[in-house]
């Protein structure tokens, strides 16, 4: 019985004076180089619609190495909404080149990221009920585009998860010049990376 407390008491001595045995980092980051590709779902409110949420896909591409880097994005969301008279929709294709500054912390980077450019906006709208009321052409449904000008700043967070594959998070304010006036929004970006 003796032997048996003895042997107990070894054992557990030595596992505690071996500590671990996973290993310190089971997930292995490289170090990146200058290009960052990323890509994922976007949700925001719509450029040119005064109500609803939009949602949608954006990629982007960034070169440069730390603190400074630069790129392009692009994305397209849209947002429907209805009234009595009417079902609006608007699709919003945003087109920026962009410019960041980042500090890298441990495993990822934090960072915030000027985006400029333009948004084609399409609205396409459809009188509730036209059909059943025998209305065509115009009366029935519209359609017209419209290119306004653009800019985002988000702040960007950037987490390696194993090897050159990242999450990637921004958000932030947006603003859009609209039928000659200023319209605020926000926009919000949860997504892949890939920095090889």
């Amino acid at each position: 019985m003796r032997f048996l407390i003895l042997a107990t008491l070894l054992c557990a001595r030595l596992a505690a004076a071996e500590g671990p045995t996973v290993a310190s980092d089971a997930f292995p980051v490289r170090s990146g180089g200058p290009l960052l590709v990323d890509g994922g779902l976007i949700v925001g409110f719509p450029t040119a619609l005064p109500t609803g949420l939009s949602r949608g896909v954006g990629a982007g591409v960034t070169f440069g190495d730390c603190p400074f880097r630069w790129g392009a994005r692009a994305a397209w969301v849209t947002a429907t909404e209805s009234t009595l008279a009417w079902s609006v929709t608007h699709s919003d294709l945003r087109l920026r080149v962009t410019g960041s500054a980042e500090h890298t912390a441990g495993r990822g980077s934090v960072g915030l990221r000027l985006g400029a450019g333009g948004t084609l906006v399409h609205e396409s709208r459809l009188r509730n009920q036209g059909m059943r009321a025998g209305l065509m052409g115009d009366a029935l449904e519209t359609s017209t585009f419209a290119m306004v000008p653009a800019a985002d700043l988000e702040a960007v967070v950037t987490l390696h998860v194993l090897g050159p594959w990242l999450l990637v998070m921004s958000g932030g304010p947006s603003v859009a010049v609209v039928d000659g006036a200023a319209r605020g929004s926000w926009t919000a970006e949860l997504g892949i990376g890939w920095q090889p």
